[in-house]
């Protein structure tokens, strides 16, 4: 198994498979956006590779995330291809939904055991605003296409931020405990230049919203039992089949228990959300002297450079200045 110089086991990998996407959400990324040239994005063939070198080193989960990874052209050939791979125990999307009515029983064929699916609102007029061009309709739609086609583990994974969407709070749990599915909260994270933004204004930690959802809810500590693997803390809403997660990388963050890294499109191996050590796999790859061990080595190495921690918002520490969608959702 992969293991950093803190003795945390690295288990999984975020492979985004693209910068683009057809939202703008407003702490993702924005309005105005340039994208990376064809020829500096790994390939499918590439990402494929890397997703395999993985594995073999004992990795359990991939996650493809983007930008919004089901825009990728052929995007169903990579699935199909790490969803073959012996050893992988789950291979999971992260998505904003709006292609998922088409697909998702291609997904669920090639091997996706987990769906996460962004939703910040329920009002079509606000979802509108939050995307800045996302169709509410459509990403309901992809939700039931995914139910339909039998991938179980499905979660909303929602942003929620004090002058945009608090009050849509209350009505997005109902919905996933309608479902029958999870929710997480998620504090936003500063990745990106937005000087139109006051992020501090419209920030909420997820402690307090802790607070409210206890004076509506009944709420249990709930254990990560389904091999989430991931960084939510979740409660369990007493009655349901629904757990909220609460992902806090400010308030409560989850570094001492951190057992993933992340590659972005354009090849970088991100070894931490919040900083910006990382390793040039696309050189790697495309060296004419490339091998699979060469990769699998490398890979290793770079793990004596993660970090023990983010700093996000630590006046000592520059902000990172990759947005969400060049970062790998």
């Amino acid at each position: 198994m992969l293991t950093d110089q803190f003795q945390r086991t690295i288990s999984y990998l975020r492979l985004s498979v693209t910068d683009r996407c057809d939202f703008r959400c407003v702490y993702c990324m924005a309005e105005d956006m340039t994208f990376l040239p064809r020829k500096e994005i790994l390939s499918l063939e590439e990402l494929s590779e890397i997703g395999a070198a993985f594995v073999e080193l004992g990795g359990k989960k991939i996650r493809l995330t983007g930008g919004e990874p089901l825009i990728r052209k052929d995007f169903i050939k990579l699935v199909e291809s790490l969803g073959a791979l012996a050893g992988l125990e789950q291979l999971a999307i992260t998505t904003n939904g709006s292609q998922l009515s088409s697909c998702a029983d291609k997904l669920a064929a090639a091997g996706v055991t987990s769906l996460n699916v962004s939703l910040d609102s329920l009002d079509a007029a606000k979802f509108k605003t939050i995307t800045r061009t996302g169709d509410l309709t459509k990403v309901l739609a992809g939700i039931e296409a995914a139910q339909a086609a039998g991938i179980k583990n499905i979660r909303l994974n929602s942003v929620i931020l004090q002058t945009y969407n608090l009050d849509d709070v209350a009505a997005l749990i109902d919905f996933a405990i309608d479902k029958r599915i999870d929710i997480a909260f998620i504090e936003e994270m500063p990745l990106g230049e937005m000087p139109e933004a006051n992020r501090a204004e419209r920030w909420l930690s997820n402690e307090t919203l802790v607070q409210e959802l206890r004076s509506r809810y009944d709420l249990q500590d709930a254990s990560t039992s389904k091999s989430d693997s991931g960084p939510a803390r979740y409660q369990h809403i007493s009655g349901t089949n629904t757990r909220i997660g609460f992902i806090s990388p400010h308030s409560h963050n989850f570094c001492s228990t951190c057992n993933r890294i992340r590659v972005t499109v354009e090849g970088r191996l991100l070894l931490c959300l919040g900083n910006e050590h990382s390793l040039d796999l696309r050189a790697i790859l495309r060296a004419k002297d490339y091998t699979r061990e060469t990769l699998k080595h490398a890979i290793v190495d770079a793990l004596a450079f993660k970090p023990e921690r983010h700093h996000f918002y630590d006046p000592e520490h520059p902000q990172i200045l990759r947005f969400m969608n060049a970062t790998g959702g």
